[in-house]
């Protein structure tokens, strides 16, 4: 009966990493297109995006403004 409990709670615990997953992946696809879209017409486009001013390459400005904003959003 103990045991029963504890899989019903530890199921609860799972489910919302999986939408924080995909708010991760939503947010990337987002601010990748946006960025490629600025790489490619040579405009500033790391200061269109949170965390991302001091990045060297497209990943790491999208990577790290993707961070930026799910640390906001907990």
């Amino acid at each position: 009966m103990a045991q029963a409990h504890v899989n019903q709670t530890s199921s609860q615990f799972v489910k919302p990493l999986d939408g924080l997953h995909l708010v991760f992946f939503v947010l990337f696809g987002a601010f990748l297109v946006l960025g490629l879209c600025g790489q490619l017409l040579t405009w500033n486009w790391r200061t269109w995006l949170p965390g991302a001013e001091g990045a060297r390459s497209l990943w790491g400005g999208v990577k790290s403004a993707v961070y930026t904003v799910i640390s906001h959003l907990s």
